[in-house]
């Protein structure tokens, strides 16, 4: 057996993709930009009748700032970190918004995780550390989420150190 089919017969101890929240989904975002629209339509309708028609300029460009910040913002959400740890690979890969890829592959027995807390609010960062470098992981995640994926990353980083186990086949 060659090593690259051993490998890719390594068991799988911890994978995770972490995406960004997002609270407001399709549904609600378009819900949310009609309600703005009719009460900007609406004031605007007041302020034309009583005279000050160029105000009703201003409501349109509100509605207009507020479609593309939220854009922005969906746009910003399609980034992910993938975290994937066989017995002898711990593989980091972040990939932007805008599509850059950055990937680290790291032996899992170097590797600890270190916990920046707050006393009030948990954890607030976490970081792979390995030969003195340190890589940001999990930077998405709220303070619940982290403390989640801080413990069951953990525990696969005590299986890796423990190695492989074997069966025997019967």
């Amino acid at each position: 057996m060659t090593d690259g089919n051993a490998e890719a017969m390594e068991p799988t101890l911890f994978s995770a993709v972490l995406t960004p929240h997002r609270s407001l989904g399709a549904a609600g975002f378009l819900a949310l930009m009609a309600l703005l629209s009719a009460l900007s339509f609406a004031a605007g309708l007041v302020f034309y009748l009583i005279g000050a028609w160029p105000v009703v300029g201003f409501l349109g460009l509100d509605v207009l700032l507020v479609y593309l910040a939220f854009r922005a913002n969906y746009r910003a959400a399609t980034a992910y970190e993938a975290v994937t740890m066989t017995p002898s690979e711990l593989r980091v890969r972040k990939v932007s918004h805008r599509g850059a890829i950055a990937e680290w592959k790291l032996n899992p027995v170097w590797v600890r995780l270190d916990r920046q807390t707050h006393e009030e609010f948990g954890i607030q960062r976490l970081f792979l550390v390995s030969h003195g470098r340190r890589l940001p992981v999990a930077g998405f995640l709220g303070p619940r989420e982290k403390e989640a994926f801080a413990l069951a990353f953990s525990a696969a980083l005590t299986q890796a150190r423990r190695g492989p186990t074997r069966t025997v086949a019967e």
